[in-house]
């Protein structure tokens, strides 16, 4: 979409395309048509599931609620495994994540925000965003409460080696299955594909969503300054993220889905580890913001009525 299109008169111009962000993801998307000669099998497809779901949780519990939020408390080593657990997604570093993700809160919708639909249209909120050179560096100046721990910058500076240690542990258990149990099905290159590639970029995909379907397609509980919405679908396929209406107009609680009927697994999983005494000091949603939603759930009622 043109950036002089008569809806985008003040939108600044991209800064270009960002080939070494660019061309790794394309090569992502392209490994995945590897599936028509490995083919699949069950067990291939359950790591792909689990890879999917676990790296999920750590892109929602952790990158997001966590490291962009600041949404309850842990150690500096949980931290620091879950900001591997979360660059094994192949979403870039902690830092970067996150100081993106903050900056998109601090101007949603508005011009300067780098993935507004409403702004740049579907597919640049969408992904096209990623390609931009202007968002390539880390805005470090919105996170100097996560870059003074040094672990976090050498994860940020290299955050391809953890997905590649990934990719290379999917291809090894492939191997060691093909040779410890072949009435599997399975090799080392069908679990690198549906393991690693396929797992991931239905991630990325996945996460995306949140970008650019959110504040597009749902209702709207809150009157909040840009458009989020709330979505069932997309809070159950990317663990709770789809309750964004929610989540934009009180950010720095750790569950998004506010009611017991809105699903949020993350929330689910983080409560779990609270329990344990892993994580701690789970912020709550005040009692008079869950009373204004209810009485908005109300007059809408009465409005359709």
């Amino acid at each position: 979409m043109s950036t002089n299109a008569p809806n985008l008169p003040s939108v600044p111009a991209r800064g270009g395309i960002s080939w070494p962000a660019t061309l790794p993801f394309v090569a992502l998307h392209v490994m995945t048509l590897g599936v028509i000669w490995v083919g699949w099998s069950p067990a291939a497809l359950l790591v792909c599931l689990a890879l999917y779901w676990v790296r999920m949780f750590a892109i929602t519990g952790f990158y997001h609620r966590y490291l962009s939020h600041r949404t309850y408390k842990t150690s500096r080593w949980f931290q620091f495994l879950f900001a591997v657990l979360g660059n094994s997604s192949t979403q870039k570093g902690p830092l970067w994540w996150a100081a993106h993700h903050r900056h998109h809160h601090q101007y949603s919708d508005e011009d300067e925000d780098v993935h507004s639909p409403t702004k740049r249209g579907f597919l640049y909120s969408h992904v096209g965003w990623i390609f931009d050179r202007r968002n390539t560096p880390t805005r470090m100046r919105l996170i100097p409460d996560l870059a003074k721990y040094p672990e976090l910058r050498v994860l940020n500076r290299f955050d391809v080696l953890v997905p590649i240690l990934l990719a290379v542990c999917c291809f090894g258990l492939g191997v060691l299955l093909e040779a410890t149990a072949p009435s599997l099905g399975t090799s080392g290159m069908q679990m690198l594909v549906w393991g690693y590639f396929i797992s991931t970029v239905v991630l990325a995909h996945s996460t995306f969503t949140i970008n650019s379907l959110s504040h597009l397609i749902g209702k709207r509980r809150f009157e909040t300054t840009d458009t989020s919405r709330n979505n069932l679908a997309l809070a159950l396929l990317t663990m709770g993220e789809g309750w964004h209406n929610n989540h934009h107009f009180y950010p720095t609680s750790t569950r998004q889905g506010f009611y017991w009927w809105e699903i949020d697994a993350t929330y689910y999983g983080l409560y779990i580890l609270s329990k344990l005494g892993l994580i701690w000091d789970l912020k709550r949603v005040p009692a008079h913001i869950l009373e204004q939603g209810r009485l908005a759930g109300e007059e809408r009622a009465e409005a359709a009525a």
